[in-house]
């Protein structure tokens, strides 16, 4: 009897094994559309499946995933009774090349290590050897005192060698070790990723006929991002400008994206699935940096500033946050802002109601360096936004909702790593002009000017400026802080010589009666000694007051544009090839004699 049931158990374990083999199946991603946080993952799997329930488990899901979003379709005789999601952590899984390159550098360091272990070990011997038999009289050998002396002389020379040769091969074996602990610390960073361990959906199934069933398979996965970036090209003034937009792409699901139809959208994934509805909007005057104060502990708001606006006399508030306890020496402060796992520029975040804030965390120090690199050395504000409020069912990125599609098959491995790809690139004719402002620096910059930029659809993003095939430096494009007209500046250029002078024959100090007087003029030069003609804005500026005891006088404009509400002097000059020209200028100022003003 007991033989028996143990043939009828051993008979249902094996029909078990064999159908849970027979229903686990392999999901093939097929396309990936990747959001500024999170990432819509579509898979496709077939099986084949008995009448009846039946327990389906795909393989090669992504590793965190929202549980709410998955989305199955088959064929309507398949009915899903129910969805489980987990992580496989018994799957074997593959090793990255990079990870095997590096452990087959230690394999073959530790062969030569060993090598040189085996000589070290035959080199002690013969030392012993020869410390053993050194212990010799010549009475004892028959030898002469001179014979001796040669002996001893040789066991000297020799073991002096063996004792070099050790200290050399000692050496040689310290710095194997020294590679081979540097590898094994790479190693150990990638595998600290722990970017390679995949999910499986189980599913429970109602099948009404026995055949051969497709799935497809669409859910949001967490732990995937694009940022995207331009490079500004122009090759010469005389050629329009090229701007090229790229895109960073970044997943560690746990599953490599190969050949996968990859698209990119600046918006948000949808976390709930009601119709949006709109409320009525009221405007207020805000300050949304001041949504975070009083909230954060270690949070600091600098005091607000006042300032004046050009071609407006119209005041305008602006403040700024400081984590305390960070310091930058080059007098930045500004934190970086993560909002819902995305980073975010200043002027974007200071677009959020503080009513949509969740939660706030600061980062500082080693905490926000460890996470975000250098870009967190002034610390970080990781700010998660309120999900599944009535008056709004979704969360929307402040940015456009534009979509890239990438036509050509992509790999992204899951490894944690920036995979760069190329999504537009326009020709656009720009303006090109020469910029100097010679009393704050005295090279001359060239500018391009892009008008009508609102038709590119461009994102927050920063900019690489190559020209004439050189690489210049980065700018920053916001298209919610940009005028009429979007500027790059290519670099300086040297060919274009401005010099600013102050002329003392002109220049004077005069006491009347209280007061003092004192005039000032100024003489800018400017030399084209390009080939081809020039447009330049040139500025300077005079003084202005608001004490009553000061009186300020332009004297003279030197044929500029004025603005009076911001004492800018704007001269736009057109230089033909090798021509010179000369600005003057003069302002006075008066004020009581017993007191000092910041005026040269």
């Amino acid at each position: 009897m007991k033989k028996i049931l143990f043939s009828y158990c051993l008979l249902i374990s094996i029909t078990s094994f064999c159908a849970d083999e027979k229903n686990t199946v392999h999901a093939n991603l097929k396309s990936a559309t990747v959001f500024k946080n999170g990432a819509e993952l579509t898979h496709t799997a077939s099986s084949n499946l008995k009448q009846g329930m039946s327990e389906l488990v795909i393989e090669n899901i992504a590793n965190q995933i929202d549980i709410n979003s998955i989305q199955i379709k088959t064929a309507n005789a398949v009915t899903l009774m129910g969805i489980e999601f987990s992580n496989n952590y018994l799957a074997p899984t593959e090793k990255s090349p990079r990870i095997k390159m590096l452990e087959d550098s230690i394999q073959k360091l530790q062969a030569e290590r060993d090598k040189l272990y085996t000589a070290t070990e035959t080199n002690n011997e013969l030392f012993q050897v020869l410390k053993s038999n050194r212990d010799l009289k010549g009475t004892q050998t028959g030898m002469s005192v001179t014979e001796l002396a040669k002996l001893m002389d040789y066991y000297k020379t020799k073991m002096q060698e063996l004792q070099e040769t050790k200290s050399s091969l000692t050496e040689k074996m310290k710095k194997i070790d020294e590679q081979k602990a540097k590898l094994q610390n790479q190693i150990n960073e990638e595998n600290s990723k722990n970017t390679s361990q995949a999910g499986r959906l189980i599913l429970q199934l109602s099948v009404a006929i026995l055949g051969k069933y497709d799935f497809t398979i669409s859910y949001i996965a967490n732990n995937a991002y694009w940022t995207p970036y331009y490079d500004v090209r122009v090759d010469d003034i005389k050629s329009p400008l090229k701007l090229i937009t790229k895109a960073k792409i970044t997943q560690t699901t746990g599953i490599d994206w190969k050949q996968v139809k990859l698209s990119l959208s600046t918006s948000l994934p949808s976390q709930w699935g009601n119709a949006p509805i709109l409320n009525a909007w009221y405007l207020a005057y805000v300050n949304p940096v001041y949504a975070l104060q009083g909230r954060v502990a270690g949070l600091a708001m600098n005091s607000i500033q006042q300032g004046y606006l050009e071609k407006s006399s119209q005041k305008a508030e602006s403040s700024s946050i400081r984590i305390r306890g960070t310091a930058s020496i080059n007098g930045n402060n500004e934190p970086l802002y993560i909002v819902n796992g995305a980073e975010m520029s200043k002027s974007e975040f200071n677009k959020i109601s503080s009513s949509d804030i969740k939660s706030v965390n600061v980062l500082k120090d080693a905490n926000a360096t460890s996470l975000y690199g250098s870009r967190g050395i002034n610390g970080v504000i990781v700010v998660t936004l309120k999900e599944g409020m009535d008056d709004y069912v979704t969360v929307t990125d402040n940015t456009l909702n534009l979509a890239f599609d990438i036509d050509l098959p992509y790999d992204v491995p899951t490894n944690g790593k920036a995979q760069t790809a190329t999504i537009a690139s326009n020709e656009i004719a720009a303006s090109y002009k020469h910029y100097a402002v010679p009393k704050l620096d005295n090279d001359v910059y060239l500018l391009a000017e892009i008008p009508e930029w609102e038709k590119l659809n461009l994102m927050p993003a920063e900019a690489n400026i190559i020209f004439e095939g050189t690489y210049v430096g980065k700018s920053f494009i916001d298209p919610n802080n940009t005028t009429d007209t979007l500027n790059f500046t290519l670099g300086r250029d040297k060919r274009v010589v401005v010099k600013r002078n102050k002329l003392t024959d002109y220049s004077s100090v005069k006491f009347w009666g209280s007061n003092k007087l004192q005039q000032f003029t100024y003489e800018i030069t400017i030399r084209n000694t390009k080939k081809e003609a020039i447009n330049l804005l040139l500025k300077d500026q005079f003084p202005l007051t608001t004490n009553k005891e000061i009186e300020v006088e332009l004297i003279s404009n030197g044929g500029a544009e004025v603005n009076n509400d911001l004492g800018i002097l704007n001269w736009q000059l057109n230089l033909v090839p090798g021509e010179t020209k000369k600005i003057r200028f003069s302002y006075s100022s008066k004020y009581p004699k017993d007191k000092q003003i910041n005026i040269n």
